[in-house]
């Protein structure tokens, strides 16, 4: 196995930036003790298969100790493991583990809500003048008794459940199960950022920080506007989803947020080459919050919003314009790119890609300026299973069926085997069902193919991480059009231009002016004929420039 490129970047505060992470959803990585459940000994015993895509860094899924109503994202205790993962012990082995094999370890921080089970929600709830009776948004219901404002959850009906407890109403953006934290509250602010400092000291190098821009609410309380028609999408939450009527100013996207986050920063920077990555949860605002949220060294280092996550096909002149906004919005801010995750349809599927545009559309996320994420399975090529509606776990999904089916279809177990039980995921019946036809792409069949998927992104992956200019350069679209899409990424040391066809017909593109040079390390054989040429279907051309 080659050197990760993990071990060579071991002391590089700034090795986030360009980094390929992976992300692991552990309930459907590796099954360890035979209940079905994916845990943190299996990810344990299936870090080589990380370490040998050539990534930089692991991001997972929440495993904190959880009642499970939203899959971890509930947390009942942020300082525990839930037994269903294993132990802290478990997980002190895994950092070690991953370590040794040059792979950074970012873990998954939800500090906007809790679980209700949470003992400091708990205590909140129990009445008004307790010690954390302001620890979580609470309100007085109107004079006929109804919600305090329009507020609307992501995951369906008001945002406001009433307490018969506490005579009063409390905000959940997401579940009932979610209560919202307070973080007007300077010491529910000083409580999380010691929980940030309690995963440093245990040796983690970053966070995923989940819904980024939700830490902060109107204090007070204004009605959202109506978000007019034409400006509604798709690109947050399905259009059978009311959330998507409203403009909404008032429930997240708060300039307070700006500070806390500094706040974060700070405590980050105590630990050297630690990183962060925030979610940015916004149809319309994503790239600006993206870019105003890694705004300068004491923000955030990156983010990621929903431009590439939604079901909008990626042409030529879509991409070009996403990351143009970007660099206007903030030039000296950095993006972490996605096509797919645990939130999303998986993009083979969303966006329908024919088998020959799966690898290309892999080389253009790895050559985009920014760092990537890659979720679990992608390097297998998998497309979003189908799950039946009595064997759906996911609660947003059960409450909009059938018009939108939920995430379990991208969280299906990994398969490792074609041939063995549960296709090497787990000797019990998986949490969700595995599909026959994922088992064709399974680890080991791949690995023993020289032309596979799996292969194709080691090669890829290799590739960026040889070039400076594809890590860290700057960005120059040259030619935009839906079928083709062609930029220059350019470092101190090199110059290489990018040219993709996207599309199942040939594309003409134009080189810049100088001389170029196909680069023969690329995964892709392109050839130059002239100053002119045309790329077949679905190809790419990675050129140096030799002046």
């Amino acid at each position: 196995m080659n050197e990760p490129a993990g071990l060579v970047k071991a002391q590089d505060r700034d090795w986030w930036r360009g980094a390929v992470i992976y992300q692991i959803y552990p309930r459907s990585f590796q099954d360890s003790n035979g209940d079905g459940i994916g845990d943190l000994a299996g990810i344990i015993q299936r870090l080589p298969h990380i370490a040998e895509l050539g990534v930089d860094a692991i991001w997972i899924s929440p495993f904190f100790r959880s009642p499970m109503v939203d899959f971890g994202y509930d947390v009942s205790d942020y300082r525990d493991v839930d037994q269903i993962f294993g132990t802290l012990g478990d997980f002190d082995a895994l950092i070690e583990r991953a370590h040794q094999l040059g792979l950074k370890v970012l873990i998954d921080l939800v500090l906007s809500h809790t679980s209700e089970q949470h003992a400091w929600f708990r205590e909140s709830r129990s009445g008004q003048d307790n010690a954390k009776s302001d620890w979580y948004v609470w309100a007085d219901a109107k004079p006929d008794g109804t919600q305090p404002n329009n507020w609307l959850s992501i995951f369906g009906g008001p945002a406001w459940e009433w307490s018969t407890e506490r005579q009063q109403y409390y905000l959940h953006n997401f579940l009932v199960e979610q209560p919202d934290l307070n973080l007007h509250n300077p010491d529910v602010q000083d409580e999380l950022l010691n929980i940030v400092r309690f995963w440093l000291d245990r040796g983690v190098d970053g966070f995923r920080l989940d819904t980024v821009n939700l830490y902060f609410h109107d204090p007070e309380l204004r009605n959202n506007p109506v978000l007019p028609i034409g400006e509604r999408n798709e690109i947050l939450t399905p259009s059978v989803n009311p959330y998507n009527w409203q403009d909404h100013l008032y429930d997240k996207n708060r300039p307070e947020n700006l500070a806390f986050l500094k706040r974060l920063r700070a405590v980050l920077d105590e630990y050297p080459a630690t990183t962060s990555v925030g979610e940015v949860s916004d149809a319309q605002r994503g790239l600006a919050i993206q870019s105003q949220y890694t705004s300068g060294d004491d923000m955030l280092h990156m983010c990621y919003d929903f431009a590439f996550l939604s079901g909008t096909y990626p042409t030529g002149d879509r991409v070009a314009d996403v990351l143009d906004t970007f660099g206007e919005l903030g030039p000296e801010s950095w993006a972490c790119w996605a096509f797919s995750n645990h939130d999303v349809m998986r993009h083979i599927s969303r966006w329908e890609l024919p088998k020959p545009a799966i690898r290309t559309f892999a080389a253009l996320l790895l050559s985009l300026r920014g760092s990537v994420c890659l979720y679990q399975g992608e390097e297998l090529g998998l497309s979003e299973a189908y799950v039946p509606f009595e064997e759906l776990q996911d609660p947003y999904g059960i409450r909009f069926w059938p018009k939108y089916h939920g995430r379990d279809g991208c969280r299906t177990p990994i398969p490792w085997v074609h041939d063995g039980v549960n296709g090497g995921f787990s000797t019990a019946k998986p949490w969700l069902p595995l599909p026959v036809d994922h088992l064709e792409h399974a680890v080991a069949r791949q690995t023993d193919d020289w032309d596979s998927m799996l292969r194709f992104y080691r090669k890829m992956i290799a590739y960026r991480q040889s070039r400076e200019a594809l890590r860290t350069g700057s960005f120059e679209v040259i030619e935009r059009r839906p079928e083709m899409l062609s930029f220059i990424r350019r470092s101190e040391n090199e110059t290489l231009f990018c040219a993709f066809a996207l599309s199942d017909e040939p594309q003409a593109i134009s080189l810049p002016p100088g001389r170029w040079q196909a680069d023969d390390s690329a995964p892709f054989r392109a050839t130059l004929l002239g100053p002119e040429r045309t790329l077949e279907p679905w190809q790419v051309l990675y050129a140096l420039k030799k002046d």
